[in-house]
């Protein structure tokens, strides 16, 4: 059950229009941290912070880089976690996330940011994956948009939608991963390296 905190959160997230991770989809996420005993995760999108502070929840020993672009949502992010006392644990970056690079591996790289940028995203942080890590992509689904495309009409979003799509398929026709997509939430993805098979010659 979730403490008084935490609904705060969530009430604040719904008040400002800021998307988080569906209930169902969070779930997901933390049994998959719990299976696969993933203890560093980068996030891309922030928001206000809610999803960083449900994986730190998960486990004491679990450590969060997460990448925020929008200036008020980053400091809303740094208030909160900071009232969860885990700033020892999560830490918060503003800017644009294509242009960060770091040095550390991540057991779970969570992909959950500005839907055009998806494959820019992917391709930029694969290398941060630790050997058998996974990324998990959220809000394919693009409620339901990206199934039905006549579910609006607006320009815009039907660029967006378009973009998912096209990250989608490159999912599919990724020749380094091996993808699942599920649908808990919004649409979610786990992306793992493919296992190589060598041959070995005397």
């Amino acid at each position: 059950m979730e403490n008084d905190s935490i609904q705060k959160i969530k009430n604040c997230a719904a008040q400002n229009a800021v998307p988080i991770v569906q209930d169902d989809a969070l779930e997901f996420i933390l049994d998959f941290i719990a299976k696969n005993g993933a203890k560093r995760i980068l996030e891309i999108g922030t928001g206000i912070g809610y999803s960083a502070i449900m994986f730190a929840k998960r486990a004491a020993d679990i450590s969060i880089f997460t990448i925020e672009a929008d200036a008020e949502r980053y400091e809303q992010a740094k208030k909160n976690i900071a009232s969860e006392n885990l700033s020892g644990r999560i830490t918060c970056f503003f800017g644009d996330a294509l242009e960060f690079d770091f040095d550390e591996k991540f057991d779970l790289i969570f992909i959950d940011g500005p839907k055009a940028q998806y494959i820019k995203f992917f391709e930029k942080f694969k290398n941060n994956l630790s050997q058998g890590g996974a990324i998990l992509s959220d809000n394919l689904f693009f409620h339901g948009m990206v199934q039905d495309l006549s579910l609006t009409h607006n320009y815009s979003t039907k660029k967006l939608v378009k973009k998912i799509r096209k990250y989608i398929e490159f999912l599919k026709t990724n020749e380094e991963f091996e993808t699942q997509f599920f649908g808990q939430g919004d649409g979610i993805s786990v992306s793992v390296v493919k296992t190589r098979m060598y041959e070995i010659s005397d």
